[in-house]
């Protein structure tokens, strides 16, 4: 018998403020009535208990309806009188290719000309403006360093080569008395599992519960005693980029392995360890000997076969692709590109993975990046021009509706709302805000933007901005332009044929 974690054998929590369902808006307005706190995006609320709490109170332990099954039904607390319930407007629908009309050239140059002027952006800005199809409405400069919305080239690969629903699991063989560990190239693997009240989005499996699972079955079968090894042979070539910085290393972004637990970050969450597999090991074999098992010596490497034991499984790839984009997740990314690799034909390094980005770009028509070599855009050696972003965006924008690389859009976070936009955005047209989706992209001296947006008057447009000789003084300035931008365009009445940019 395999013993497997059931906790995420039925569909998994997303984190998207836009698909925020109507029970939650009630729960919080009464946890505001009630004077309680705040609520984090990437946990579940942990005020539930106390809010169900006061549901109980206001209705009583029998009463109906239930607020966790019929909200919409349930009563106000005494003294307090609320609006009608109505359906909010969608935030920031993913753009449609179809029925769009075409953006106005001179319109579109008008919204962006006087955001984009200033001295102070630097040197080079480059930019291209496109309808849902055809050729840029705008386009201007060649290709530059692209810093994060390279994650957009790596997401698209990974949702066109990996299996729909494909899941990455972490299992335990037995061989004689030796347990190894199997890393599977789970990008979220956690230390332990998420703390009582809070559930980690997407859900996540942890190498605790592994070893508990493991001891359980070991247990069944007789065994008291093991070695400890561990297997991170998924993935092949460097763990470590050699076109990354050196000071990366230890603080910036862990060696990437097919095994680790947090992300390669130590147990006080703060740098990152040097052995990820090491690592992830050692908690699993103390995790074991908690649960009972008799560990002998410590942990090493060793091959991965023999009978399974147990198996914990990640989230989908395509919550991993959500989580990923609105936080700008760099290790999750690197982690995807080796299994872009490997879904490629590919050894699973980073070359393979690049190699498959690059294979998944020409099958869509999309042009090459000039130069590639990571999927998170850690690298300063990347090029990657505006027509590239804005090419495999117009390749989203077009596909079929049950294509898995559509889910890149709804992963996009939305200005004024979610992800690594929430805080942006704070002093655009009020026609802007959440009308322009986008991936964020920043390094020092670089700031990018490239996503989606709809126009007043209701053009679909995709767009990517770039800068990559921005003064360190100017850096806060440069990010607020590119937000000025995207949402003028948001602002804009740029359809063709209409009365122009107007708004910003």
């Amino acid at each position: 018998m395999v013993r497997r974690d059931p906790r995420h054998s039925s569909a998994t929590v997303r984190d998207d403020a836009g698909r925020a369902s109507t029970w939650w808006v009630l729960l919080l307005v009464l946890v505001l009535a009630a004077g309680a706190a705040t609520w984090r995006l990437d946990l579940a609320d942990p005020a539930r208990e106390r809010v169900e709490s006061l549901y109980e109170r206001v209705l009583g332990d029998d009463e109906e309806p239930d607020p966790r099954t019929d909200p919409a039904a349930v009563p106000p607390p005494p003294g307090l009188s609320l609006p009608a319930l109505v359906d909010p407007d969608p935030v920031a629908d993913p753009v449609d290719a179809e029925g769009a009309g075409e953006p106005s050239p001179t319109a579109v140059r008008r919204a962006l000309e006087r955001r984009l002027g200033e001295q102070r952006l630097g040197r080079r800005v480059s930019v291209a403006v496109a309808g849902a199809t055809g050729a840029p409405a705008y386009a201007e400069g060649g290709a530059l360093v692209p810093a994060s919305t390279t994650k957009l080239l790596t997401s698209v690969a990974a949702l066109d080569t990996i299996e729909p629903g494909t899941t990455f699991a972490t299992t335990t063989v037995l061989r004689g008395n030796r347990l190894v560990v199997v890393g599977g190239g789970d990008p979220f693997l956690m230390r332990e599992p998420d703390a009582p009240g809070t559930t980690s989005v997407p859900a996540r499996a942890d190498i605790t519960t592994l070893a508990r699972l493991s001891a359980e079955e070991l247990g069944e079968r007789g065994v008291r005693r093991v070695r400890v090894g561990y297997d991170d042979t998924l993935f092949s070539g460097p763990a470590f980029n050699p076109r990354w910085p050196d000071t990366y290393r230890g603080d910036v972004v862990a060696p990437i392995t097919a095994l680790w637990v947090d992300q390669g970050r130590p147990e006080t969450g703060f740098g990152r360890v040097d052995d990820p597999a090491a690592v992830a090991a050692q908690v699993f074999a103390a995790a074991l000997a908690e649960a009972g098992v008799r560990v002998q010596g410590s942990p090493s490497p060793a091959r991965g076969r023999g009978d399974e034991v147990a198996v914990v499984e990640s989230a989908p790839v395509d919550d991993v692709v959500d989580r990923l984009l609105q936080v700008s997740d760099n290790e999750a990314t690197e982690v995807l590109l080796r299994h872009v690799g490997l879904a490629t034909g590919g050894a699973g390094s980073f070359v393979d993975g690049v190699r498959g980005v690059e294979r998944t770009l020409e099958r869509l028509g999309v042009p090459a990046p000039r130069r590639l070599y990571d999927g998170s855009g850690l690298s300063r050696e990347n090029l990657v021009s505006p027509a590239t972003l804005v090419g495999l965006l117009q390749a989203v924008v077009g596909a079929d509706e049950d294509d898995p690389v559509r889910a890149v859009l709804g992963g996009l976070p939305v200005a004024g709302f979610s992800g690594s936009l929430t805080f942006r955005f704070d002093d655009a047209p009020p026609a802007a805000v959440g009308a322009v989706r986008a991936k964020t992209g920043t390094l020092s001296g670089v700031s990018s933007l490239a996503g989606t947006v709809v126009t007043r008057d209701g053009v679909p447009m995709v767009f990517a901005l770039m800068l990559d000789r921005v003064g360190a003084a100017d850096e806060g300035f440069a990010q607020a332009a590119l937000d000025s931008a995207a949402a003028a365009l948001g602002a804009c009445r740029c359809a063709r044929g209409g009365s122009g940019a107007g708004g910003g």
